[in-house]
This record gives structure tokens, C-alpha cells and sequence, in this order.
């Protein structure tokens, strides 16, 4: 997250850099985008990337889990961190919140860094100021 982000939103997130976030149900939605840059920093072309690491969820891909659940891309760090995907660049300030705001405290509760204190027009403030534009 962009530290101008942080700053607007301190006391909601702090990354403790456990990985949790980077285990589990749902998975990692990549843009073309990100295919493209992952693909060119790990040095395979777009169409083999696609094909080893990534699995397909409806009409968009996912990045492919390890048999342990984590992204392949998870070692104890990510080794992709430089060019990690729009949606694990926005982690935790994502849409889902601003359906539901109940998704930030479900989210909570398995993330060690997230405020599960916070109030609900703070969160809804925040994701709205991080997606704008």
C-alpha cells in the first residue's frame, strides 16, 4: 500500500507480514496487468505463466495455491513483493468492504494487523479514499 494510503487510513492496518492473507479459501484475482508484469519479473511469457501458475475461477485467473494452501509466490516472504497483484497490493482495503462491511471484521479475525476495533464509517472511509482514483 502506497504510504500516503497508510497515512490516510493509520490505526485500521498495520502488515505484520505473516503471510495469513496469503493462504486459504477464495484466492488471488489477477488483471491482465498483472499477468504481464509477474510474468515479465519471473522471466516466462505470458501464455506459459498462465498455464503453470495460475488457475482459472470463472472467466478470470487465479494465482495457482501450493498443496499447503499458501500462493505459490509465498516463501516465508512474497518473491513476487516488487510486482505483487492489484488486489494483494490493496490488501485490506478491498471492494468487498464497501458491500458488506461485516467482510472487514470476518477478514479480522484471521488477520493479525487488522483493526477489529474500528468503526464501521472509518473502514467504509478509508476503502472509499484507497479506491478512489
Amino acid at each position: 500500500m502506497a504510504s500516503d494510503q497508510k497515512n490516510s487510513c493509520s490505526g485500521l492496518f498495520d502488515c505484520t507480514l505473516c503471510g495469513d492473507c496469503c493462504k486459504g479459501f477464495g484466492g488471488t484475482y489477477l488483471t491482465k496487468a498483472d499477468i504481464d508484469t509477474i510474468s515479465r519479473y519471473i522471466g516466462v511469457t505470458t501464455k506459459e505463466f498462465i498455464s503453470e501458475y495460475t488457475s482459472p475461477s470463472g472467466s478470470k485467473r487465479l494465482i495457482a495455491q501450493g498443496e499447503n494452501r499458501y500462493c505459490i509466490f509465498w516463501d516465508k516472504v512474497c518473491t513476487i513483493h516488487p510486482v505483487k497483484p492489484r488486489m494483494c497490493r490493496q490488501w485490506p482495503f478491498i471492494p468487498s468492504i464497501l458491500v458488506d462491511v461485516g467482510n472487514w471484521w470476518a477478514m479480522a479475525a484471521s488477520c493479525p494487523g487488522m483493526n477489529q476495533d474500528a468503526p464501521e464509517k472509518e473502514i467504509v472511509d478509508c476503502v472509499k479514499k484507497i479506491m478512489t482514483p
